[in-house]
């Protein structure tokens, strides 16, 4: 099996190669068909997915049997100021992906995100619930998932949420970054969702791939909090006082962008389909914090 995977250097794509490499994530094993998985790690640096030439050229050469796309631009905020390059890299890029994906007969993979959501509502989003997305990035992301189930019919799209991992930049290594500088953090208490362990995501994301269960699927940390709330166990398992971490309000913090409120999501899909072994929010945490370094 030949597995493409875009983003390859990010979090998550960190987390697709060390568990193929090594046939175990953190929950347990992966399945014994990716024992002979052959990896192709592409980046910025192997071609621009929003370049339909060179997309198409690189997939063509690499024969992958599956696509996992975890490229994107994730910088909320600047995706208000930069429109356009939001709309190449989640859009167009996916486009690209999705058409070349089917020209060669592969699997897509595509990497979505809660923000496709509204996020005014009280309960956890499903996966049949509609979208209206409120920003650029929730904008771009949404019409990526639309093209990529257009454009091939063995697409599985995963939504997630409020992801880290243990390479790269997250909440979590801000978090205890901060603390660890200046003793204390303020962070909004009125926005609630689901912490995801980037482990534990690329772990269901392989279950899903070994299926032709096409569709969209959440995926996300059991259990939600508030990003209050997550910065007080961040604080706590790092072995500070949770006293260290100070709420304020989303006006408070005056964002530029429009943040979902409640964005909660569902993994009905997963629960109904390959299984839902996604740990509590807080035991991946405790694990992650227990294995990271500052």
């Amino acid at each position: 099996m030949r597995i493409m995977i875009t983003g390859a250097a990010g979090q998550l794509g960190n987390e697709l190669i060390s568990i193929l490499e090594s046939g175990k994530a953190e929950i347990g094993l992966i399945d014994g068909v990716y024992g002979n998985t052959q990896i192709i790690p592409a980046d910025i640096d192997n071609f621009d997915i929003s370049d339909m030439d060179s997309t198409r050229t690189f997939i063509k050469n690499a024969k992958p049997d599956i696509i996992i796309n975890c490229a994107a631009m994730t910088n909320v905020d600047g995706c208000e100021t930069a429109r356009d390059v939001a709309f190449k890299v989640n859009a167009l890029g996916v486009r690209n992906l999705a058409i070349c994906a089917k020209e060669v007969d592969a699997k897509l993979i595509h990497i979505s995100t809660d923000y496709v959501f509204a996020g005014n509502g009280n309960r956890p989003y499903c996966e049949w619930d509609m979208i209206n997305p409120q920003s650029a990035y929730g904008a771009s992301k949404a019409l990526g998932e639309k093209y990529a189930l257009t454009f091939s019919d063995k697409t599985f799209i995963v939504r997630t949420s409020w992801l880290y991992g243990y390479v790269g930049k997250n909440f979590v290594k801000t978090v205890r970054r901060v603390i660890k500088e200046k003793g204390s953090i303020t962070v909004v208490n009125d926005q609630r969702g689901n912490p995801t362990n980037a482990n534990d995501l690329a772990f269901h994301i392989l279950k899903i791939a070994k299926t032709e269960h096409y569709g969209i699927y959440h995926c996300t940390g059991e259990g939600e909090c508030s990003w209050f709330e997550f910065a007080q166990r961040i604080a706590e398992y790092s072995g500070y006082d949770k006293g260290v971490v100070s709420p304020c309000s989303s006006d408070e913090y005056k964002s530029p962008t429009k943040r979902p409120a409640y964005s909660s999501l569902e993994n009905m899909a997963l629960k109904c389909g390959v299984g839902n072994e996604m740990r509590d929010w807080q035991t991946a945490l405790k694990e992650y914090i227990s294995k990271v370094k500052d």
